[in-house]
């Protein structure tokens, strides 16, 4: 390898041929000064010295480096990623809107051809997956037969999108979740460009509409999840504007030690980061402590950055990322590039090193031990035996006694799920181990528990059945039930009946074990309020217990022949054993063989989808409407007192799930009503997270979460709300249409980390569609907040001291706040004045929570939508005129 320097660039050669590159170090003002800062600000500072305007890089450069004194900024920095990812639920929404927008620019005299991501975007179908079936053979192939069948318009909505709107990639069902296809098929550490015919080596950077994105920040590559507006706007080349972050340090020590896996690992991380109280900042990973992780431990910790509130958790580039790379099969040269890039640009981990950061925590490795989370957060992390007293706290009756022939702590979801716990080979192989011991010992797993596997690649089937335990595995019911989110997202399909009649007639309240992420109440399936997140190899040892309120590490999960009680120490696997599971189990060209041959789906080539520029929109159709949002905004935004009737008083922890809920579709709910008046099948609804095309249904679905209470409606259902000039009780969706018909202005108040949970843009969407002019709320999620600004609603921290509980509002109060579009800038005091019925006010001073000068626009345009629509008109030269 060989490097020449300059401040402008250098070049770069070896093995992969030569390449341009932007010269970190010299930028930096030196190698030492770049080994202070962390990681991620070294990709930072690299992007932002390729921004094509000359200001924009030394401003950029400038703000990075400056950040070193105090380790804070209020500096904003733009970010060019070079590419985005997004799955079918969030894609859907983004391709409604984009073959919506092309319709305005048709009928405002643009050409709709021109309307087409400048970003690469590559989708895969994974989010849709229902576990109808499992625990019997063929169940793979069954529920890939419903899924196709539930979601053929959809899918053939993005095949349109794929064939006629350009640099958009759809992966089709069963070739994995995003993001272990982001790792195993799309990531390359090291991307390579083309720009005035050279070729350049660049940092592989992302955006993805899952808050989950950062799992492939576990071999390096910076990215995070973004709401879908967010996206959109990076589709039509509107970088994202970021204050330089503020880096949470977590030095590793020590090593993982025996029995203890990646999953005890990210729950320590998250319990120990939301305690310390992180809140949108970038988490960096380093030490000593990192090398003894492999690359795919490591994405299961970056995996859960949203769960432990931060915007990335980042593990910088190694010798662990490149064995990553060769055992995925990916091509030798690329992996020299890799490490040849790294090594010159200050992106190699070196232990020793202790960079800048805003804080550092120290967490020693070798003091972990096997745990949970639950049963209603991710950072609620429990030792084995704090379970039972957390489930009888949460409801579950666990001294004995039985509802309806089941035990009153039954586990009726045991589900070895989603991307964060089945992209690690070790924890797969893992679970197989506890499974063929438990076999081997005549276990089985009791008749109301419901198992399923589903793992995040296609090629677990192959490695599994390498290393000898897809049989043991099935033999136990987890059977690969297919290969999406599945359980995690909540698409766990009906409990097994007995479990389920228990449930509605004998007041049986069971639990769910899961590796997943996410245990909100009623995430995983509505019937379930409590669930357990644990290692694919504790999900298995739940499995055969069939009760959760026991100290699995002390009490017998069963008995073996002969009537010896077997205990966790007889099933749970040792180091040794996995290691050599993991050796026979690996194949490098298991990851292209299996995504090739799912690519080749029969079922999806076979659907057919239109050809033409603009989508023929079906009027009939359940599933795609043109939303009203789309249009070119207003044209100006006048000044005032906005005095507006609060819609809906919410508390503390509205996630994303209870504003705009993904699991199933009630049969009683306003949203099932609708689709049946249309002809769908009552008893076959799907889920609101495939109906995201459709904004009638997602408008009456928003807030109907039985957790999101409205404090202004006490005791009605779910979504209710008052009208308050008739004192009527009606649905959320239906008060803010005769508000609106009325020239009422509305917000929704809400108390702490309002919006946490899943990026879904639908949050945001649901918000304007109310015609929520501002949320007030004393503390937002981050993509949240980011997505209803980019909806063109204010976001507004509430004054000091206001408390959805402590103001007490009522229907008739009024709050009105100081509307001055023309003057807001980023963190702008807001005045407010709380206007009560009886004529009393209470006044304070709220926050715009508008982090960027861009954000500030976006508010002044009305939102993302219209700033790119006018963008696309200018472009082409035409006149913006307003839609019919």
């Amino acid at each position: 390898m060989s490097q020449s320097t300059g401040t402008q660039g250098a070049r770069l050669s070896g093995a992969f041929g030569e390449r341009r590159i932007v010269a970190l170090p010299a930028a930096a003002g030196g190698a030492q000064a770049l080994a202070r800062m962390p990681w991620c600000h070294r990709i930072l500072l690299e992007n932002v010295l390729r921004q094509p305007e000359a200001d924009a890089r030394e401003a950029g450069r400038a703000a990075l480096l400056a950040w070193l004194e105090t380790g804070r900024s209020e500096a904003e920095i733009p970010f060019a990623p070079t590419r985005i990812l997004m799955h079918d639920t969030t894609c859907g929404p983004a391709l409604v809107d984009i073959a919506a927008m092309r319709d305005v620019l048709a009928r405002a005299g643009g050409d709709p051809t021109r309307l087409n991501p400048e970003v690469p975007v590559a989708t895969s179908t994974d989010h849709s997956l229902p576990v109808d079936v499992s625990a019997v053979p063929g169940a793979l192939w069954t529920n890939m037969a419903n899924e196709m069948a539930r979601n053929a318009e959809r899918y053939r909505f993005m095949k349109w999108a794929a064939g006629s709107v350009s640099g958009f990639r759809v992966f089709p069902p069963g070739t994995g979740i995003m993001h272990t296809i982001n790792l195993e098929r799309l990531a390359t550490v090291v991307a390579t460009e083309t720009r005035d015919g050279e070729l350049w080596a660049v940092p592989d950077t992302l955006v993805g509409t899952d808050s989950h994105t950062p799992m492939v920040n576990g071999i390096g590559v910076l990215g995070w999840g973004v709401g879908g507006i967010e996206a959109e706007g990076v589709m039509f080349d509107v970088p994202v504007s970021l204050r330089v972050p503020e880096v949470i340090g977590v030095r590793l020590a020590g090593a993982l030690p025996e029995g203890t896996f990646a999953t005890d690992l990210a729950l320590a991380v998250t319990q120990m980061l939301r305690r310390y109280g992180i809140a949108g900042e970038f988490v960096e990973f380093f030490g000593p402590g990192v090398g003894t992780l492999t690359a795919g431990q490591r994405a299961v910790v970056s995996n859960m950055a949203p769960e432990y509130g931060a915007t990335t958790g980042m593990f910088p580039i190694d010798g662990q990322t490149l064995d990553y790379l060769r055992a995925t099969g990916r091509d030798a040269a690329q992996v020299a590039l890799v490490e040849a890039y790294a090594k010159a640009q200050g992106l190699w981990h070196d232990p020793d090193n202790a960079p800048r950061y805003t804080d550092v925590l120290e967490l020693d490795l070798s003091s972990l031990r096997p745990s949970l989370a639950g049963p209603r957060r991710p950072q609620d992390r429990l030792a084995p035996a704090e379970v039972p007293a957390a489930l009888e706290a949460a409801g579950t009756r666990i001294a004995g006694g039985e509802r309806g022939g089941i035990p009153s702590d039954a586990v009726a979801i045991a589900a070895i799920t989603s991307c964060t716990n089945t992209t690690d080979l070790g924890l797969l192989v893992a679970a197989g181990l506890v499974a063929r011991k438990a076999r081997a010992l005549s276990l089985s797993v009791p008749p109301w528990v419901k198992t399923s596997l589903t793992p995040g690649s296609p090629s677990a089937e192959r490695r599994l059945r390498r290393a000898g335990l897809l049989e043991d595995l099935e033999a136990l019911g987890f059977g690969i039930a297919g290969y999406g989110c599945a359980t995690c997202i909540g698409n766990s399909g009906p409990l097994l009946p007995a479990v389920a009649d228990a449930v509605e007639g004998a007041g049986l309240r069971p639990v769910a074990v899961l590796s997943g992420n996410r245990n909100f109440p009623g995430r995983v399936h509505a019937q379930i309020e409590s669930a357990l997140l644990a290692s694919p190899p504790m999900v298995v040892a739940y499995a055969v217990a069939g009760r959760a309120g026991l100290d699995i590490t002390r009490e017998a999960l069963g008995i073996a022949p002969g009537g010896r009680p077997v205990h966790l120490t007889d099933l749970w696997p040792r180091a040794a054993e996995i290691e050599a599971a993991v050796a026979a189990a690996s194949d490098p060209s298991d990851i292209a063989a299996a995504g090739e041959e799912a690519d080749r789906s029969a079922a999806w080539a076979a659907l057919e989808a239109p050809a033409t520029p603009l989508f023929p929109w079906d009027p009939a159709s359940t599933y795609l409407r043109p939303p009203p949002f789309v249009n070119l905004g207003p044209e100006s935004q006048a000044a005032g007192v906005l005095a507006a009737h609060p819609l809906l008083v919410l508390g503390d922890d509205i996630t994303t799930d209870h504003i705009s809920p993904a699991g199933s579709i009630p049969p009683r709910s306003d949203a099932a009503a609708w689709l049946v008046e249309r002809g769908e099948n009552p008893r076959d609804l799907n889920v609101y997270a495939s109906r995201r095309g459709n904004w009638e249904v997602m408008l009456r679905g928003l807030f109907t979460n039985k957790a999101a209470v409205n404090h202004l409606a006490p005791g009605f259902a779910a979504g209710q709300t008052v009208f308050a000039p008739t004192g009527e009780v009606l649905p959320a969706w239906r008060a803010a249409a005769r508000y609106a018909e009325a020239g009422l202005p509305v917000v929704i108040v809400a108390g702490e980390r309002y919006g946490t949970g899943s990026s879904r843009d639908w949050a945001a969407k649901g918000a304007q569609l109310l015609g929520a002019r501002a949320v007030l709320a004393n503390s937002f999620e981050r993509i949240h907040r980011s997505n209803l600004v980019g909806m063109g609603v204010l976001p507004l921290r509430l004054p000091e001291g206001w408390r959805y509980d402590a103001l007490g509002l009522r229907p008739g109060d009024l709050v009105e706040i100081g509307w001055d579009p023309a003057a807001l800038t980023p963190r702008a005091a807001v005045p407010v004045t709380l206007r009560r019925a009886d004529g009393t006010t209470v006044q304070g001073t709220a926050t715009a929570l508008l982090e960027t000068a861009r954000e500030v626009r976006l508010i002044q345009a009305g939102g993302m939508i219209p700033t790119i629509l006018r963008r696309a008109l200018a472009t082409t030269g035409e006149r913006a005129a307003a839609p019919a």
